[in-house]
């Protein structure tokens, strides 16, 4: 089984604390489907195997007309095996979703939501400077509901500086309200150049409280796993049967496809990203060349990825594979460290797999830097 995902790189307004590649500019998007089209195409025998998932990710997918959403889909259906697709994820901001958006999608194979809701608080959304209001925050879930759909996620972030601990309580509580079955949370973190970097340097927004960003995880950990969510990455909760499958695949190194400006690929030995400019991208494919890099992952890398991904997720750090796929002088430098890791009570092993201690998830990069192999 493979997955595909597809970057839509447009957003109606740029918000303060996003680096991601995306342009506020509409005008070339209808070339830009028919270049992610015409990718889909040359590259259809990079995936040997049957799709399983389709992930539509940004900037902001909810953003493309029903012709052009039909078109992709057309265009999987003619050079992609989709017989045993489970999981097709849109992303989408609140206010993007309307009645009759939605009654389009609901003939569509999207059968999953990821909604970009962030905080339903005010003051939190005119810091980050989202498009939407704390009510089509609420709103928007409750529409999505309506038309049946019920593998939703939605994203929340904490630690802004706006967000005390009681209104992050409050955000949680929306949320498992709204019988929301998965959560993907994140840390509010100031990207180099982005605005709320502006803003912080020139003393208008309050520097980020890592002690409080460490507070509001505990707090969301702990009030998700009392309400039957189970944590099955460090930044994403979902209930049982609702973990994000394309996601999940990722995680454990099933290969796949990225299509469109600044998407990446993995194919388990290499991995390849398109570059991240829209009218670059689509002059590229118009000229029948595809505008990517290509990284073939050594061993070490393939070490490292395989202990950060790991570490991240329930699934922990195999030592099976471990022991079987890597040379003696990594795995002896592994060993080392997690015996320290081990004394230090931050790690547990768990039938043959290394697992974070609850108590060590808000640190998990940094444990897992510690593993890592350096020549």
């Amino acid at each position: 089984m493979a997955g595909i995902y597809i970057h839509i790189p447009y957003c109606k307004q740029k918000c303060s604390y996003c680096d991601f590649h995306f342009s506020t500019n509409l005008h070339s998007k209808s070339k830009l489907v028919e270049a992610i089209n015409k990718e889909l195409e040359m590259r259809k025998d990079e995936i040997s195997q049957p799709l399983e998932t389709l992930y539509f990710g940004g900037g902001t997918p909810s953003i493309l007309s029903k012709s052009e959403l039909e078109s992709i889909f057309e265009t999987i259906e003619k050079y992609y095996s989709t017989q045993h697709l489970r999981e097709v994820t849109l992303e989408a901001n609140p206010d993007d979703l309307d009645q009759e958006k939605l009654h389009f999608l609901k003939s569509t194979p999207i059968n999953r939501f990821s909604i970009g809701i962030q905080s339903f608080f005010e003051e939190d959304l005119r810091l980050m400077n989202r498009a939407h209001n704390a009510k089509e925050a609420e709103n928007s879930i409750k529409m999505v509901q309506d038309f049946g759909f019920e593998n939703i996620t939605i994203d929340l972030i904490y630690g802004s500086t706006t967000t005390t601990n009681k209104m992050w309580m409050k955000n949680l509580q929306k949320a498992i309200d709204l019988n929301i079955p998965h959560i993907s949370s994140y840390a509010l973190t100031v990207e180099e150049k982005t605005v709320l970097d502006h803003q912080i340097k020139k003393g208008m927004t309050k520097p980020i409280d890592e002690e409080r960003q460490s507070e509001q995880f505990q707090l969301l950990v702990d009030t998700l796993t009392a309400n039957h969510f189970i944590q099955y990455e460090i930044s994403n909760f979902g209930k049982q049967n609702y973990f994000s499958l394309h996601n999940s695949n990722y995680w454990k190194g099933i290969p796949y496809l990225g299509i469109g400006p600044s998407a990446h690929s993995y194919n388990g030995k290499s991995r390849a990203w398109n570059i991240a400019n829209n009218s670059k991208y689509i002059q590229s494919i118009q000229q029948n060349s595809l505008p990517q890099e290509i990284e073939l992952l050594n061993e070490v890398e393939q070490f490292n990825e395989m202990i950060m991904i790991g570490l991240r997720t329930i699934y922990g750090i195999d030592l099976n594979r471990i022991n079987s796929e890597f040379s003696q002088p990594l795995i002896d430098s592994f060993y080392l460290e997690i015996n320290h890791l081990l004394n230090e009570n931050l790690i547990e092993k768990r039938k043959n797999k290394i697992i974070l201690k609850p108590e060590a998830k808000f640190f998990a990069d940094g444990i897992a830097s510690r593993l890592f192999y350096v020549d």
